[in-house]
């Protein structure tokens, strides 16, 4: 494995590692387990895209997990 392959696998593993402290509000399990999330890119550039989605179409936090998600740490 290539040390950028490495670093792209280790910045992936921390990027999981944050989106676990996302929690679904109406019940106890994090957004990563419950397969909410799809996709998780990065390119050379560090630069990160996630591909998710909601429980629901009325999911009650349509308009805020995402903006979590885009501004966890």
């Amino acid at each position: 494995m290539s040390e950028t392959t490495e670093e792209i696998k280790s910045l992936r593993d921390r990027i999981v590692e944050v989106i676990k402290t996302c929690y679904d509000p109406e019940i106890p399990v994090d957004i990563y387990e419950l397969g909410l999330i799809y996709e998780i890119n990065i390119n050379d550039g560090n630069d990160v895209l996630i591909k998710m989605t909601l429980t629901s179409p009325a999911c009650p936090v349509a308009e805020t997990l995402p903006v979590e998600v885009e501004q966890k740490n």
